[in-house]
């Protein structure tokens, strides 16, 4: 009998790509997918609308962080078990306040982790971030690298892991990707792209902060999505969840091997818009350093007005994207992540480097959604 699943925070970037990863290729006999946000308003594209048409899948609208909710939705018609559970329900969006960060995250994560315990859930499967490493340049960060998180967001999410693993009966597995990117990416390269878009109607050189170096490493959101089915369902079928334990809570990087950095992107971004691309140089970047509040309003004003017209023009009277850049992303730190553990367990990445198919493919969504104005690549 195929397995049933239970998605949390099913409508968000990676959500969606899970449900219609599984539908598309058969994976699960009954998905339930639950979010605070209706399907209706999500901004899906046509090919994730179809997946959660599917009989097999059910959407519940709840915010599980509360515990009544919780319960309710882990709580199936004939009171069976929900073999796989995915937790991808935390807040995304930068640039919150510590408490919301602590509810809709850290709180969000020990509330269902229990329930999933106390359920003897197969397997519960935690996503979070390889932001929550101490960023470098030395090396890519292993699984066991020093932890300091650099955003409020891994904070609240490498707390949680911590917590996580402390739960009794738990059988949980531990996902940090890197920067995960594809159809329906909001907050990952997107922003970059708008930006993009944004100095092509300008006709303006697009110069970025630090250094082309800078690492930036990437995962696409297919691999993503193929790897927690991957950690679940594939190491229950061999009789253990790829070092899962109970009680434990396994981790896995996931990230390509393409080791981008902030040239690569660039690379296709010149590409894609026509425009040319540079660096602010070291005296601006050290100032950068020293006023990063005051550097990031500066960027965000520049960009913010010149995005509204063209949606304007371009008739786009409603989108979720902007190229708002948070002052937590626009500081130096390397994001440079070694995927390679999941592999040794016989997993494989289907896309080994960002390619400029692959941001021309998220651009075509989100026109055909029609969040995102036509007309605007070359």
């Amino acid at each position: 009998m195929a397995p049933s699943v239970l998605i949390l925070g099913g409508t968000g970037f990676i959500g969606r790509n899970l449900v219609s990863y599984l539908v598309s290729e058969n994976l699960a006999g009954a998905i339930r997918v639950v979010d605070k946000c209706m399907p209706e308003l999500a901004f899906l594209h046509p090919s994730h609308k179809k997946a959660f048409d599917d009989p097999r899948c059910e959407f519940r609208q709840g915010d599980v962080s509360r515990p009544a909710v919780a319960e309710k939705m882990f709580t199936r018609d004939d009171n069976s078990t929900f073999d796989y559970v995915f937790n991808l329900a935390a807040e995304t969006k930068y640039g919150l306040s510590e408490e919301i960060y602590e509810e809709k995250v850290y709180t969000l994560a020990i509330t269902v982790g229990k329930e999933a315990a106390k359920r003897g859930v197969k397997c519960f499967v935690q996503a979070s971030t390889a932001q929550v490493y101490e960023a470098q340049d030395k090396k890519p960060a292993k699984e066991d690298h020093k932890i300091k998180p650099w955003t409020g967001i891994a904070k609240c999410l490498f707390k949680a892991e911590e917590e996580l693993k402390k739960i009794p009966r738990l059988n949980l597995v531990i996902v940090r990707p890197a920067v995960v990117y594809g159809p329906g990416d909001i907050y990952g390269i997107t922003p970059r792209l708008i930006m993009g878009a944004i100095y092509r109607q300008l006709a303006q050189e697009m110069k970025l902060l630090w250094t082309a170096s800078l690492k930036i490493n990437t995962v696409h959101v297919s691999d993503v999505v193929r790897a927690l089915w991957w950690v679940a369902a594939t190491g229950d079928e061999k009789g253990g969840r790829k070092g899962a334990v109970v009680g434990g809570g396994e981790v896995y990087n996931l990230a390509d091997g393409g080791d981008s950095n902030q040239e690569t992107i660039n690379t296709h971004i010149r590409s894609i818009f026509g425009i040319t691309t540079g660096y602010q140089g070291t005296i601006i970047s050290s100032f950068a350093k020293l006023n990063l509040d005051s550097v990031t309003e500066d960027v965000n004003d520049m960009h913010l007005q010149p995005w509204a017209d063209l949606c304007k023009a371009g008739g786009v009277a409603n989108t979720p994207l902007s190229p708002y850049l948070d002052r937590e992303l626009l500081k130096d730190n390397e994001l440079y992540v070694d995927g390679g553990k999941i592999e040794s367990t016989g997993f494989k990445y289907t896309h080994p480097t960002v390619t400029e198919a692959s941001l021309r493919e998220v651009i075509d969504g989100f026109v055909e959604v029609g969040v995102w104005p036509k007309g605007t690549t070359k």
